[in-house]
């Protein structure tokens, strides 16, 4: 949590995670604090105003600053999880790698077009920022 919101209680939380139902009412999330149950969650910009039961206050909330919110995995055979990842070997098929002026790596794989002194490249968003 980063700060109190206003003057009953409720608290700006910035999720590291995408899967908002964390924020779900009657959710239950654990801390140094104890437990804290949600309330009430809506979306704010990028982050969250969420009202805890028992915290009725500011004074409340300002007790639960930069306090860190963990919950259970969640069971989901399509995600694949951070802790799941802790580890792990990584298998890397093997593949060329073109290396671009500028210090850029793109595998081959993601060559699209070749001809006369010129490739295109086809590389996913992010890959060479």
């Amino acid at each position: 949590m980063l700060r109190p919101h206003g003057l009953r209680g409720e608290v700006v939380v910035r999720l590291v995670t995408d899967r908002t139902e964390r924020l779900a009412t009657g959710a239950v999330l654990s801390s140094s604090v104890g437990d804290l149950e949600v309330v009430r969650a809506s979306p704010s910009r990028d982050r969250w105003i969420v009202s805890f039961a028992g915290v009725l206050d500011r004074d409340g909330a300002e007790a639960l600053r930069d306090v860190v919110l963990r919950a259970e995995p969640i069971a989901d055979p399509d995600a694949l999880w951070v802790h799941e990842l802790h580890g792990c070997d990584v298998a890397n098929p093997a593949s060329d790698i073109l290396v671009l002026e500028g210090g850029g790596l793109v595998p081959l794989r993601f060559v699209v077009e070749h001809g006369a002194g010129r490739l295109v490249v086809d590389v996913p968003d992010g890959l060479l920022e």
